[in-house]
């Protein structure tokens, strides 16, 4: 399916196919009867002001379920999970606590079966989840040990135990959340993971390689393309043994390389609560993690939640600036709800149309003849990339006739506020009267041809939610 550029989202409504401009090849002298060999029409596009709920990126729902001793505690998701869509919302990120395996290294199959279960639920609907695992939940402070989490044994034996669930549902793990570690998964308060868990803020090196192999066993747990997010950015660079600052962030050669660097994510769950969010951001001076997370964020998921009223940082004008510095794809919308009301409606509306990609179509340009070719130029409006691979196609339908052409492109290198032009020579296509439509699909092929799951541009009038294609209002004629 065809490509993307960026677009910024304008706030127009009606799909202004311009005019084609048509240019045709002269015909020799004498020869009017022949057919006409060569034309060119392009084709602009008007930007839509709507929120356009699309994967992998805006407000998400947050979840949560147990799995106690006793086997009670866990609430599947539900069939309704299907509405969120109307919200403009594709995705939940559902914490499962794991109780009753703290201290058990076999996970039973019952709970498997529901793991299984809630993926195929979303699947169904057409929303990602984003997965975390724990095996205990913070009450109301003060925190003393012991907290209840498991050991590195425990955890490496039950990271196995999910391989084949987590690679069997990737196509609705848009991102896994690093997990296992403390309470609520977030690896500060834990029995095992910091040498004296009374002090967790101070690791040892054997602290620090305890929780590298937890996190290199997720990363093999997951196929190549899906990445795992950690709570704090120190946690990349000791995993990684690499400095702050921009020295230690990822480059743009790196990125999607398929290293553990390039796959290795940031969830940020007290977004703008304080100098050091709450103890996110630990450097000194904090500086040098702010600009390793900016650099970092260009190629890999953020996401999280906000956590505390902190005025003027946590109101629309800092926070917006920071979404956008900071590439944020996702953010809960059902926490600080204080912090979110005082966004507004109209902020609220802005970062739905804004967290991760915006694509918008501006123009168009066929080529018809011997020689056809198509080119699209998409923009990005939002505050990222797509953070997984995304292909790109132009999709010709003639009658009851179907084309699919691959792109040399993937949606995952439009940055925000690029505009990029794909285009394909239409070499191997049959001679006909072609309509031509971009598509962005799911590269999985358990969803590829899922509407739900494809990208729409944010445009007037070109969307055919029944195909997941975004239509170009552009006729090809091909003749070899």
């Amino acid at each position: 399916m065809q490509h993307r550029t960026i677009s910024t989202v304008a706030l127009a409504a009606v799909l202004a196919l311009a005019v084609p401009t048509t240019a045709w090849a002269s015909s020799p002298a004498g020869h009017d009867h022949q057919p006409r060999t060569a034309s060119t029409s392009t084709v602009t596009y008007t930007a839509s002001d709507a929120v356009i709920p699309n994967p992998s990126r805006g407000f998400d729902h947050t979840t949560e379920t147990h799995y106690r001793a006793d086997g009670t505690g866990y609430t599947p998701l539900a069939a309704t999970l299907r509405g969120y869509r109307a919200e403009g919302v594709t995705q939940v990120v559902r914490v499962f606590y794991m109780e009753a395996f703290a201290q058990q290294r076999q996970l039973s199959p019952a709970w498997l079966a529901l793991l299984q279960q809630d993926y195929d639920t979303a699947r169904a609907a057409g929303v990602g989840v984003i997965t975390r695992f724990a095996y205990v939940q913070g009450g109301a402070g003060p925190y003393t040990a012991p907290y209840g989490d498991a050991d590195l044994p425990t955890v490496l034996a039950h990271i196995e135990q999910l391989t084949p669930t987590l690679r069997r549902n990737a196509d609705v793990i848009p991102t896994l959340q690093g997990g296992f570690i403390g309470l609520w998964g977030e690896g500060y308060y834990t029995d095992h993971f910091a040498s004296d868990p009374a002090n967790p803020g101070v690791l040892t090196e054997a602290d620090k390689d305890a929780r590298r192999q937890v996190l290199e066993a997720e990363l093999a747990a997951l196929p190549s393309s899906r990445s795992v997010q950690v709570r704090t950015m120190q946690m990349k660079q000791d995993a990684l043994r690499t400095p702050s600052g921009t020295a230690g962030a990822l480059t743009p050669a790196q990125a999607h390389d398929g290293s553990a660097a390039s796959r290795i994510g940031h969830h940020h769950d007290c977004f703008l609560a304080s100098p050091d969010d709450f103890g996110t951001f630990l450097s000194n001076p904090l500086s040098l993690d702010q600009d390793y997370l900016a650099a970092d964020s260009r190629y890999v998921p953020v996401g999280g939640e906000t956590c505390a009223v902190n005025a003027p940082r946590s109101e629309y004008p800092s926070a917006s600036a920071e979404m956008a510095k900071y590439h944020y794809s996702y953010l809960n919308l059902d926490y600080n709800k204080d912090v979110l009301a005082s966004w507004g409606t109209a902020g609220m509306t802005d970062a739905a149309k804004k967290l991760g990609y915006r694509f918008t179509m501006t123009s168009s340009t066929v080529t018809s003849g011997a020689e056809p070719s198509v080119a699209v130029s998409v923009r990005n409006d939002g505050w990222a990339a797509p953070y997984n691979s995304r292909p790109v196609q132009l999709v010709l339908t003639d009658g009851d006739r179907r084309v699919t052409v691959p792109v040399d492109a993937d949606a995952s290198s439009w940055q925000p506020g690029q505009t990029v032009t794909v285009q394909a020579a239409l070499t191997d296509v049959p001679d006909g009267s072609w309509s031509v439509a971009l598509a962005l699909p799911a590269p999985e092929s358990s969803v590829a041809a899922d509407p739900a799951f494809a990208i729409q541009t944010a445009n007037t009038g070109t969307w055919d939610a029944s195909t997941g294609v975004n239509r170009l209002g552009q006729t090809v004629v091909v003749q070899h």
